[in-house]
């Protein structure tokens, strides 16, 4: 059934999205699944959806290491142990540095860095003993900035660094470690914010070719589930995101910025006005979830 078959999986942010989608490929492979996720009803409707014999659910915080270790000891109790971690689970802020609620900044660095240490800090013990493998899920923006997501940038990169170290420490005991590398992905969190603000549907648009492309949710996990089959150290979707991770200190110069820059003085006021008007610096299910 493939290199995944009969080996235990560990996602968080496995309810929805890019997640959910690895989550069924795995498991029609043969794995076998933990999932977690604070959205419990769609945790549960995936893990219905499956069959509960080879998908063990846990609603769990990635920004709570004794909820991670938790969530780890129970897979282990479960499965017998793990054999692969998708530090997956992750959000998103609206507004430019002057804009972005502060409390908000703090959470995305507390679910999008802090999380990521969080569930491979849990797991790693068990990867170890099954000399297994460790994917971060980072991002393009690990690479190019976009103006209005700071902090979604800093946190990307800093994961992917986060992957580059780790694997140093742990490849020479057998384990390896990959960071993903996706552009834009049609999943919610993508959608959320199209629909909440016209002006990043509008920057989308206005960036330079190939940077203004969507990619659907079924080829990202297709190339995350070669990519963990394969163990790999980089994954890209699509395939030329990889192009831009060797001009990456180019487009942080004048020459690689100079698109960008022709349309910012007039779409950012827009987008901070359009955040301001909102009244909020998330998503409308990311607020939902941390006002439960």
């Amino acid at each position: 059934m493939g290199a995944v078959a009969g080996k235990t999986v560990f996602i968080t942010g496995g309810a929805r999205g890019v997640g959910a989608e690895v989550a069924r490929r795995l498991h029609a492979k043969g794995a076998r699944l933990v999932l977690t996720d604070l959205d419990e009803a769609p945790l549960t409707e995936l893990r219905d959806s499956l069959g509960p014999d080879r998908v063990h659910t846990i609603v769990a915080d990635v920004r709570e290491l004794t909820a991670m270790e938790a969530a780890a000891a129970s897979a282990v109790d479960r499965f017998g142990g793990i054999d692969i971690v998708m530090a997956n689970a992750g959000i998103a802020t609206y507004g430019s540095v002057l804009q972005v609620d502060p409390e908000a900044f703090r959470t995305l660095m507390d679910v999008n860095v802090m999380g990521v240490f969080h569930t491979v800090r849990a797991t790693l013990p068990s990867v170890l003993e099954r000399r297994g493998y460790v994917l971060i899920v980072s991002s393009l923006a690990a690479y190019a900035a976009a103006p209005g997501l700071a902090p979604y940038n800093a946190a990307k990169a800093a994961v992917e660094h986060f992957a580059n170290a780790l694997r140093l420490e742990v490849g020479f005991r057998g384990v390896a470690v990959g960071s993903a590398h996706m552009s834009w992905i049609d999943t919610p969190l993508v959608r959320d914010t199209k629909a909440d603000l016209p002006t990043f549907a509008e920057m989308l648009s206005r960036l330079p070719f190939p940077l203004n492309q969507t990619t659907s949710v079924e080829a990202c996990g297709e190339a995350f589930v070669t990519g963990i089959e394969q163990r790999k150290r980089q994954i890209n979707c699509p395939g030329w995101v990889g192009v831009l991770r060797w001009l990456k200190s180019l487009l942080s110069t004048p020459i690689g910025e100079q698109q960008v820059l022709k349309f910012v003085p007039d779409l950012l006021p827009r987008m901070d006005a359009e955040v301001a008007a909102l009244g909020r610096s998330m998503g409308t299910r990311t607020q939902r979830l941390e006002e439960r």
